[in-house]
């Protein structure tokens, strides 16, 4: 359990304060067009985020770490990408990894903390406090990627929210084990 809230904490650490710079980028390169793009943004995630997310149907047979895994990375490789480039099409095209890594994080997340409190009949403890955990994480995103962009610019920004993703993903690695049983 302390590994997952780890996980999640450094997820959402990573993640949160990215939509929010990246519009921030984006309105800065494209003035007048700040809504909109902001709004495709969102939008682009969220059309990516419902069929990844129909990935964790197959969690049984594929097993839960490796969707895991691919989540993270998918966050790792945002943050690298949204640093090479000011360009509202390629800003755009690299939020589908949004998607991807927020859909399969979000549904994998209760079922892989169902698998490790299985029988203990603290599944709603458990998921409070990694509940908790993700928001503090997300919260400091924010305060931290801001004052990154701030002093150090948008691109580092980016690289620091992309180095802070690169732990979860070693943890998911190295530290996690596999918590279904996938099927042969």
């Amino acid at each position: 359990l302390v590994i997952l809230a780890i996980v999640a904490a450094l997820f959402h650490f990573a993640n949160a304060a990215m939509l929010p710079l990246v519009s921030q980028k984006l309105a800065l390169s494209n003035p007048g067009r700040e809504a909109f793009l902001t709004s495709a943004a969102i939008m682009v995630a969220q059309l990516v985020m419902v069929p990844v997310s129909l990935l964790v149907c197959r969690a049984n047979t594929i097993g839960r770490k490796p969707l895991l895994v691919l989540a993270v990375a998918a966050l790792v490789l945002r943050g690298l990408l949204f640093a090479m480039s000011e360009s509202a099409a390629w800003l755009l095209a690299v939020q589908v990894l949004d998607g991807v890594g927020g859909g399969l994080f979000d549904a994998l997340l209760p079922l892989i903390l169902a698998d490790i409190m299985r029988g203990t009949g603290r599944y709603n403890v458990a998921r409070g406090l990694v509940s908790t955990v993700q928001g503090v994480g997300g919260s400091l995103s924010q305060a931290a990627g801001g004052l990154v962009a701030f002093y150090g610019g948008y691109d580092i920004a980016f690289l620091m929210l992309a180095g802070v993703a690169v732990i979860p993903l070693a943890l998911v690695l190295v530290a996690m084990p596999e918590t279904g049983s996938p099927e042969g």
